[in-house]
């Protein structure tokens, strides 16, 4: 995932990109596979994904959601920039 949002994001935001990205995925290993369910959502690739994660609250990426509820974690693009 790392290497996908190097390529992608200009070199002036990468390090702050790379480093919600390494959020990210730190949070999620940090949860007990057992007890919750663990899914990765990348929307700027999965699109279709956008509408659910607005209904569940997620107003900016990187974010989990857990329980039902959105956790923001850092800022890296509103929801609006994946629409267009």
């Amino acid at each position: 995932m790392r290497e996908r949002v190097a390529a992608r994001v200009p070199a002036a935001q990468r390090a702050v990109a790379l480093g919600s990205v390494d959020a990210v995925l730190a949070q999620a290993l940090e949860l007990d596979g057992g007890r919750y369910a663990v899914e990765i959502v990348h929307l700027g690739e999965d699109r279709n994904r956008i509408a659910e994660a607005e209904s569940a609250g997620v107003k900016s990426v990187p974010a989990l959601v857990i329980g039902g509820l959105p956790f923001h974690i850092n800022f890296g693009a509103p929801m609006s920039a994946l629409k267009s």
